[in-house]
């Protein structure tokens, strides 16, 4: 669905436009991401991942399947542009860390999305009302991967008041209004925090037991936090997946550089179950 808003910029000066393309139905129409998103419109474009905070196991795979869609495009877009204007290129990817500060902690860590993201948690009137550890799982998973993407995230009802956040934020991504420098983290209420005021020592670890950690296996931390929100909250819809030799381990696919950084992602993730364990302990001494 398209639909588009204006802004004056004030007399006798021509409105702002700003185009909305909504897409529905879950990820049942990933193929038509490619369509509002090309290289013209990809330096002013800006991407709102709505999912619905009812239907918690859904959640997961809902987003993950569009967020990997939209990214795997939007960089097939960006190589198409450098080819074409190396300049504007080179611009785009040193501006998605414009939201990090230069010397925050998690610069080495995270991997920002390729262009403006925020993600929204619907139907928090339903979510409210969850259990308090499960409102705790999906607060502290969506937050990491809001974080990790350099990503905003806020939760939204009805509520007159929250959606005129909403609004807020939909106008400064659209008209280039100033960012709201409000946050909120308390699980108990609707979260709303700005891309970059979040960091991953307030997130905390993942809410498993240290002496699980080490368990997990995973190749990022994106995929440590997936399987430990899929332990609580399990995909409904998934086909039963055979077990397959992992090319990345595979000799006759080696590449040197490719290997070596693949190393180094490994060394950098055991670093972060390390932490996140310390971290876990220190909360129980804490507490």
């Amino acid at each position: 669905e398209y639909t588009y808003g204006r802004k004056a910029k004030g007399h006798n000066i021509p409105k702002d436009i700003a185009h909305f393309w909504e897409l529905g139905g879950g990820t049942s129409l990933l193929d038509l991401i490619s369509i509002p998103i090309t290289s013209d419109t990809l330096r002013t474009f800006s991407i709102v991942l709505v999912l619905d905070l009812s239907k918690p196991n859904d959640l997961w795979p809902t987003m993950e399947n569009l967020l990997q869609a939209t990214k795997s495009h939007v960089n097939k877009v960006i190589m198409k542009l450098g080819k074409k204007n190396s300049k504007a290129s080179s611009e785009m990817r040193q501006k998605i860390w414009s939201n990090m500060q230069k010397d925050h902690p998690d610069r080495e860590i995270i991997d920002p999305f390729p262009i403006p993201l925020v993600i929204i948690g619907s139907k928090y009137d339903i979510f409210q009302d969850f259990d308090s550890e499960k409102r705790k799982v999906i607060c502290k998973t969506l937050r990491f991967v809001a974080h990790y993407y350099g990503a905003s995230l806020m939760f939204t009802s009805k509520s007159e008041a929250l959606l005129l956040k909403i609004r807020g934020v939909i106008n400064q991504l659209a008209f280039g209004i100033d960012k709201s420098k409000s946050i909120c983290v308390d699980q108990n209420k609707p979260l709303f925090i700005t891309a970059g005021l979040d960091s991953l020592s307030q997130i905390g670890s993942p809410p498993v037991p240290d002496n699980d950690i080490g368990k997990l296996h995973a190749r990022s931390p994106m995929e440590l936090w997936k399987k430990v929100y899929e332990r609580l909250f399990p995909p409904k819809n998934t086909n039963t997946l055979k077990d397959i030799k992992d090319p990345a381990r595979d000799p006759q696919y080696a590449e040197s550089e490719v290997d070596e950084m693949r190393i180094q992602k490994d060394q950098e993730l055991e670093q972060y179950k390390r932490s996140s364990s310390k971290s876990w302990k220190q909360i129980e001494l804490d507490s």
